[in-house]
């Protein structure tokens, strides 16, 4: 029975200080399949695969790999034994060029011993052309998109030529199109007998895609079963251990008066002629095509880079917004899209984390209000159910879902009248979307104005009351929550009706 397996993970443990993370955990995957992993975040899906990639040792059990146990001390180690990893984390070196990135370590040499960037263009062109990724191996990675980054990272995972290739998240930032390439490629994968294991918090894909799938909860094996033998409802309450039985939680809120009024707001070719009125206590979506403008709107609202014409009036008065001191000032916040490099301070408490934006506010007097401070940050984690053993906890050490909490938190510690999120949630599993969810109407309620932007299309159906669809840097048309449904919302965000006829 054992000779199925390409691999076997049996009784694994993790222990971090205060956090069983991996609790006698098995995963057993057949070769030539995708074995994808579910689990709210937390459930220890990416800390199991950091013990199988050498970046942690396991506290107990054994690996078995290609039919002999393995020790797995590095990262080195688990690329040897021809495992490769697609983190969902993106960290390439954006100095660098495409081909050095993918190449990084383990450069091509010419016949002196030297480098050669010769050879390294021609292996990523043939790499590139093998698996039609249009993207020029001599650009620096720091012109690319989000979207062009993680595909980067999915061909130099792919280029070890690995038997097992772990795909953490490999679609949070990538669109459709190249969603529906990827999964071309894992098809080529398993046709030559590669195993992949799948993280995702998309269930679309899951079951698009899947051989197997595995079930995570607090660090416990919960289930593994074929795919064919599971539906999205009977998945969920494995995740969660309850029935999810609403996903987008929109409680009615009273919409109020006019609470910002954005007209003709201009940045170059990114946002152009943008206007859009906001209501206390609603909700309003931002839905577009990647690249549309819909997150550099929020960037100039917030004076992350500041708008060259327009104006921008905040309960009926006008506000110069420059950079995000003035936008703080005016009781506005926004969660950014990519936590990690824009959110996080990985080296920071949770603490220290949440309270970063609200400082002045705790030092009225140029000293922190330590009491206030403990108050407010553990009134913070219980309104949010952040699982962390403490709030001293380095950020870094949380799940994906908690850190995107404590990011909430920092914001709503600054009592803003008007929230931004870019991607609530993103890289989240099913439980915490429901929480955040829920967080977001129960402050509509409150008579807080959301703006929301979003790639899923039924989180700004089931969650907004209007939504603003963009194209090419500017609105294609405001819809109704009574009116709003995919087929509109798409026919827009490809082109005003005008330009569309």
């Amino acid at each position: 029975m054992a000779d199925q397996y390409l691999l076997q993970m049996q009784g694994i443990d993790k222990i971090f200080p205060g956090v069983h993370a991996l609790d006698h955990v098995d995963l057993n995957v057949r070769p030539g399949t995708v074995h994808s992993l579910m689990g709210e975040n937390g459930a220890g899906k990416s800390t199991l695969m950091k013990v199988l990639i050498g970046m942690y040792q396991p506290d107990g059990g054994t690996i078995v790999f290609d039919g002999k146990e393995v020790q797995i001390g590095d990262t080195a180690t688990g690329l040897g034994l021809g495992i490769s990893m697609i983190h969902q984390e993106l960290s390439p070196v954006p100095e660098m060029t495409v081909a050095e990135n993918i190449w990084l370590g383990r450069e091509p040499k010419g016949a002196l011993g030297l480098i050669s960037r010769t050879e390294m263009k021609r292996a990523t062109r043939e790499l590139f052309d093998k698996w039609e990724i249009g993207i020029n191996p001599a650009a620096q990675m720091k012109t690319l998109s989000v979207a062009q980054t993680q595909m980067v990272e999915i061909a130099k995972a792919i280029s070890f030529d690995s038997k097992l290739i772990i795909m953490d998240e490999p679609t949070s930032a990538i669109t459709e199109t190249e969603v529906a390439h990827l999964h071309r490629m894992i098809g080529q994968l398993k046709a030559t007998g590669t195993a992949i294991i799948y993280i995702t918090h998309k269930m679309d894909e899951v079951f698009k895609i899947s051989d197997d799938i595995t079930v995570f909860r607090d660090g416990k094996h919960v289930a593994s079963l074929p795919a064919a033998e599971l539906d999205r409802d009977k998945l969920i309450t494995l995740m969660v251990g309850r029935e999810l039985t609403q996903m987008f939680p929109k409680l009615d809120a009273e919409i109020g008066d006019v609470i910002l009024s954005v007209r003709n707001l201009n940045r170059g070719h990114l946002v152009k002629d943008v206007s859009f009125d906001l209501r206390r206590g609603e909700i309003l979506g931002f839905a577009g095509l990647m690249g549309a403008g819909r997150t550099e709107v929020l960037e100039t609202l917030f004076g992350v880079f500041p708008a060259e014409s327009g104006e921008i009036v905040i309960n009926g008065t006008p506000r110069s917004i420059r950079q995000p001191k003035d936008a703080i000032a005016a009781d506005m916040a926004l969660l950014t899209e990519d936590r990690k490099l824009t959110g996080i301070m990985g080296v920071l408490s949770v603490r220290d984390n949440m309270i970063m934006a609200a400082l002045p506010k705790y030092s009225p007097n140029g000293f922190l209000q330590r009491r206030r401070i403990e108050k407010d940050c553990q009134a913070q984690r219980e309104a949010l159910a952040l699982k962390t053993p403490s709030l001293n906890q380095l950020i870094q050490n949380l799940s994906g879902g908690n850190q995107q909490k404590v990011l909430i938190s920092r914001w709503l510690l600054t009592l803003p009248d008007i929230l931004m999120i870019d991607e609530p949630t993103r890289g989240i599993d099913v439980g915490a979307k429901s929480e955040i969810h829920r967080l977001m109407s129960l402050l509509a309620q409150q008579g807080k104005a959301i703006i929301m932007v979003s790639s899923e299309m039924p989180e700004v159906l089931g969650m907004s009351d209007r939504v603003v669809v963009m194209h090419e840097g500017s609105v294609s048309g405001v819809v109704d929550r009574a009116e709003a449904t995919q087929e509109v919302i798409m026919q827009l965000a490809t082109g005003p009706a005008d330009q569309a006829a």
